[in-house]
């Protein structure tokens, strides 16, 4: 399987990127030091859909409140193991259905750049899933110790695009423990979630904050995030920020217990979306494109 290093020119910072298995981005490493979280590593994303590095999920972040779901006038009823499609431990469908998918296109690549794209609407069984034809596809850029990815969709049949898709950047301070590790978040809108993390439509506003993670867990939605909003996570005298350039209003922020590592999710819609509408579309003829950065600092 073909492993794609990109190498910054300003620095001693790569980035490797494996499109045969999903695109996912599996490293991150400045001078020697991993930036992104292994958890089980590549295998395990393989052979059962197991996270870790960076992946995309799509066409939908995060888990749906059910298995049908009706967007743009046309229900869909999806079925766990068939198709793409993933249950989390409560039987919901999670994470879209490109986990480890092998079916992308190299477009071009140089040394610090990647382009790749997939023909969602030229597979049957991922349509069979999200029947809505268009091309994705994904730009990676390593430049000034930045990673950009941009994702645009565009539309190949008679109808508009829902966008629901997001990233899934796991990130890891290899100098610090992590309870030293600070957390930096922009304001946002928190979206209160019922016991299978899906959004109760209670909310409340979040001011700018800068805390320590501590042994604090967090899985929690949020939404009104403005373009060019930045998170940051900074211990050890490193500091890694994720920048939502834009095409992302919403995020999730994710530290598990007992895993040294926490994600900014970007996201194109908040969890749900796809049943509950709340989304934005590309439709025929209009591509749309998404941007976020991770910068180490």
């Amino acid at each position: 399987m073909h492993v794609v290093t990109l190498r910054d020119r300003s620095s001693s910072t790569t980035a490797q990127f494996v499109p045969q298995a999903g695109m996912i981005g599996t490293s991150l490493d400045d001078s020697g030091a991993e930036l992104l979280g292994q958890r089980r590593g590549l295998d395990a994303y393989l052979s059962d859909g197991k996270t870790m590095g960076i992946p995309i999920l799509y066409p939908w972040a995060n888990r749906l409140g059910g298995d049908t779901y009706t967007a743009e006038n046309v229900t869909t009823t999806l079925v766990p193991g068939h198709n793409g499609v993933r249950p989390d431990p409560a039987g919901l469908p999670i994470h879209g259905v490109l986990a480890a998918y092998p079916g992308w296109r190299v477009t071009s690549e140089s040394p610090d750049e990647l382009a790749a794209e997939l023909d969602f609407g030229a597979d049957p069984g991922l349509l069979a899933s999200f029947p809505f034809p268009h091309v994705l596809a994904v730009t990676i850029r390593l430049h000034e110790r930045t990673l950009t990815i941009r994702t645009t969709v565009t539309a190949t049949g008679d109808a508009a695009v829902p966008l629901c898709f997001g990233f899934h950047p796991y990130l890891h301070l290899p100098e610090a423990a992590r309870s030293q590790w600070v957390i930096e978040t922009p304001r946002l809108r928190h979206l209160s979630l019922d016991q299978r993390g899906l959004p109760t439509g209670e909310t409340s506003v979040c001011a700018p904050r800068s805390e320590q993670l501590g042994a604090k867990a967090f899985d929690d939605a949020y939404d009104e995030v403005e373009d060019g909003a930045v998170f940051a996570v900074a211990g050890g005298g490193r500091r890694l920020e994720v920048h939502f350039e834009r095409g992302y209003p919403a995020a999730q922020i994710f530290a598990p217990p007992g895993e040294d590592l926490i994600c900014f999710e970007p996201m194109a819609a908040p969890t749900d979306a796809l049943r509950r509408g709340g989304y934005r579309t590309a439709p025929p003829g209009q591509p749309a494109t998404a941007v976020f950065r991770i910068r180490a600092c």
